[in-house]
């Protein structure tokens, strides 16, 4: 507590056990930081900092103990999905720059995030969804990908957003678990699958050529009409198979169907891309990688928040280097600060899309800003 307020942190609370700890959070409706020392036999810390998590108590947690190194990395992920930020494990006894780094580290992610808006805890009834289908209020949005290294535009991934007339825009949060649920995914992609055709058709016009991404549920590849209708779109509009890449999240892949295989496969006979969207969240083999036709990994952002930990360094590097080994790509999402971009440059990425780089567009707004890419998005 002395080196805390040595550091100029007056509003400290402190508890002895786990039980005394809850009530204090609960009187004073949560905090900044959790400080936990994992040593504490009278504090439960895993059930602690789950209660934490869930009951959204506080923003980040550090904590203070000798742990072995797989020990320490269990405990990180474990706090991550809790939905709490992890600013690090300090060894004990506690050092003042220890702290004060810890400090600092939170107090740059609290100034710079990618903040969207409060998700809706309200799912909207089935019979909402497909009036707003029918209605065209499903809307494809366009984020840029970029090369780091030039800064020249790579790409763009069509994002979806409900315009609801009622709640306003909706993020996928708000709406996507209602959709799979009642089954209308495909009916969805469809049309921003149309609508992105329609940016690639004026794009055309303009005499430039984008490549355009679109996330595809795993379930949708289990369908061989919707490929056929992805392979028919494209001849009818005169476009060749690389113009699209299709991403499926890496935790959709855990148990891949013969038909989901042949389905890849053949979308990639096509020309098209395909991409492993959030690598590194799932755990997908290395025999999987190579036996599936993708041509992208994908790496979530959440991953590189932390850009000067070592570990962080040691995560990315790896995965550049396992890209190239399969002879892919590799994107890296949440590029959200000039710092990150920097050392993602540093640690040999080429490609990275992020809210610093440039946040998503509607397609006219993305139309006119691909025109002036000087312009801020």
């Amino acid at each position: 507590m002395k080196a805390l307020q040595h550091l100029g942190v007056s509003d400290i609370l402190q508890a002895a056990d786990s039980e005394r700890a809850m009530a204090q959070l609960s009187r004073a409706g949560g905090v900044d930081i959790v400080l936990c020392d994992l040593s504490n036999s009278a504090v439960n810390c895993l059930d602690f900092l789950t209660w934490v998590g869930e009951s959204g108590m506080a923003h980040a947690v550090a904590l203070c103990s000798e742990l072995k190194p797989e020990l320490r990395r269990a405990v990180e992920q474990m706090t991550c999905l809790s939905g709490l930020q992890m600013l690090g494990v300090m060894n004990k006894p506690t050092q003042l720059f220890s702290l004060q780094e810890m400090l600092s580290r939170y107090s740059r992610r609290r100034l710079a995030p990618e903040i969207e808006s409060v998700p809706h805890t309200r799912l909207p009834s089935e019979e909402d969804v497909r009036r707003g289908l029918s209605e065209g209020e499903f809307r494809a949005w366009f984020q840029p990908k970029f090369d780091l290294k030039t800064s020249a535009v790579a790409g763009a991934e069509a994002l979806v957003r409900w315009q609801h007339p009622v709640r306003g825009l909706l993020l996928p949060r708000d709406f996507l678990a209602a959709v799979l649920a009642y089954d209308l995914i495909d009916e969805m992609f469809k049309q921003l699958l149309e609508q992105g055709m329609n940016l690639l058709n004026a794009l055309r016009q303009c005499g430039l050529g984008l490549e355009l991404a679109f996330n595809l549920h795993a379930s949708q590849l289990a369908r061989n009409d919707l490929i056929e209708h992805i392979e028919q779109l494209l001849k009818r509009h005169e476009f060749p198979g690389w113009t699209l890449l299709f991403e499926v999240a890496e935790n959709g892949l855990l148990d891949v169907p013969r038909t989901t295989r042949e389905n890849l496969l053949r979308l990639r006979m096509m020309g098209c891309g395909l991409s492993i969207d959030d690598f590194g969240m799932g755990f997908s083999s290395l025999t999987l990688l190579c036996q599936l036709p993708f041509n992208q990994l994908k790496l979530d952002g959440q991953l590189v928040r932390s850009i000067e930990d070592p570990r962080t360094h040691a995560m990315v590097t790896s995965t550049v280097a396992l890209a190239r080994a399969l002879n892919m790509s590799l994107v890296i999402e949440g590029v959200g600060s000039p710092v990150i971009r920097d050392g993602l440059v540093a640690m040999g990425c080429s490609f990275g899309q992020g809210f610093h780089l440039a946040r998503p567009m509607e397609a006219e707004r993305f139309l006119r800003w691909l025109q002036a890419p000087d312009s801020p998005a």
